[in-house]
């Protein structure tokens, strides 16, 4: 039986060319993100902040997709109480997706076919977005009975504003290239053949610019954003209060069963 093996894949073969590839793959899954693939991918990202010879990040999916969200497959053990919930949002995701943020070189995002989910939100944290007209885009977790977490929710929000933020998570809907450019939410949309090509090309600008001043436009931007304050303990525990209830549950035991949900509300 041939055993899948989910990773990030680091690719430095263009590193004397000033950028370096992270590759998202799990075969069969559309690169749905595993707990480990969120963990390898914070892990890349912080190595290539120390390293002086990065100019650029380009972050990709395998197999013609950037990633379906999160491995749903994980969630009974990984989210299945309260503290491995805010565990799993808090100390893997979280931070996976402030390690991208605030990483001092720039990062484009090559997408092709599904971005949705823990892929949109990767995504969104990065600095550019090139996509393939054909892609997809969307955070359907409505229909698995739980909201956005707050680490998560940030980036989205400061990329595509509260109204478009709104109509993506209340809605769940999966929508196109042309309209999530209209949204922000996309840099340029280009022809499907033409993503590797544009994406690198974009690369290739990034890292004949000077480090030091894309290093420092990154720092001031983040510096001049308004500022929120920190979530107080009883915010966080609000966020995940639905962690134990009947909804939840059943959008995920329902998604791993491929049937429809039976939400009640409760």
């Amino acid at each position: 039986m041939e055993t899948r093996v989910s990773e990030v894949l680091r690719d430095d073969s263009s590193l004397d060319e000033g950028w370096v590839t992270l590759t998202l793959s799990n075969p069969g899954k559309l690169n749905a993100i595993s707990v480990a693939m969120w963990r390898a991918l914070r892990a890349h990202l912080q190595a290539l902040d120390e390293d002086a010879r990065v100019r650029v990040i380009v972050i990709r999916g395998a197999q013609g997709n950037f990633a379906a969200g999160a491995d749903i497959e994980e969630f009974p053990l990984e989210r299945g109480s309260y503290d491995t919930l805010r565990r799993y949002h808090g100390e893997v995701i979280g931070p996976t997706l402030e390690a991208l943020a605030r990483c001092r070189h720039p990062s484009v995002a090559l997408i092709e076919g599904v971005c949705v989910g823990g892929g949109l939100e990767i995504a969104a944290h990065c600095d550019l977005r090139i996509a393939g007209e054909g892609a997809r885009f969307g955070v359907p977790i409505n229909k698995l009975g739980f909201p956005m977490a707050p680490g998560e929710l940030r980036g989205v929000l400061a990329l595509a504003g509260r109204a478009a933020t709104l109509e993506i998570l209340l809605e769940g809907r999966v929508f196109g290239a042309a309209e999530a450019r209209e949204k922000g939410l996309l840099t340029r949309v280009v022809a499907d053949d033409e993503v590797e090509e544009a994406g690198y090309t974009c690369a290739r600008r990034l890292a004949a610019g000077a480090p030091l001043a894309a290093q420092l436009n990154k720092w001031l931007i983040a510096r001049l954003a308004p500022t929120v304050p920190p979530l107080s303990e009883a915010e966080w525990q609000k966020a995940f209060s639905y962690w134990d209830s009947h909804d939840h549950r059943e959008g995920v035991t329902a998604f791993l069963e491929k049937r429809p949900p039976d939400f009640r509300g409760r």
